[in-house]
């Protein structure tokens, strides 16, 4: 059973850091695509950042280009966004989502397209 569980989330104020981790089970990285998104009270959830084992090819919303970082731990199972400069609008739950498949140049980004979720970790940032 494929299993994601986020961690990390909390309360920080405007300009801090936090880095969220998302622990996969029930199957490995290798070929898989690896996101973050979040949604915001009364918004659509968005693509974040997401990752392709495959290549290595990794995306990041406009947003929060230069600002978050995705990584993983293969070894681990692991996948982490770290989280800088954050804004109140960074405030939202954050999930993490798995999809199968060989992506080469681009992890796919639309939530439609990953397969597994996560619970969710709650981000809220303070002025």
């Amino acid at each position: 059973e494929v299993q994601l569980v986020e961690s990390g989330g909390g309360l920080v104020q405007s300009g801090g850091s936090l880095r969220l981790s998302c622990a996969a089970s029930g199957f490995t990285f290798d070929n898989y695509a690896i996101g973050w998104f979040r949604q915001a009270p009364g918004k659509e959830r968005e693509g974040v950042s997401c990752f392709s084992n495959s290549d290595g090819s990794i995306y990041y919303a406009d947003s929060v280009r230069g600002r978050f970082t995705i990584s993983s731990d293969n070894a681990k199972n692991t996948v982490y966004l770290q989280m800088d400069s954050l804004k109140p609008e960074d405030t939202a739950v954050y999930y993490c989502a798995a999809t199968s498949g060989f992506y080469i140049g681009l992890p796919p980004n639309m939530d439609y397209e990953y397969e597994y979720w996560g619970q969710g970790t709650q981000v809220t940032v303070s002025l």
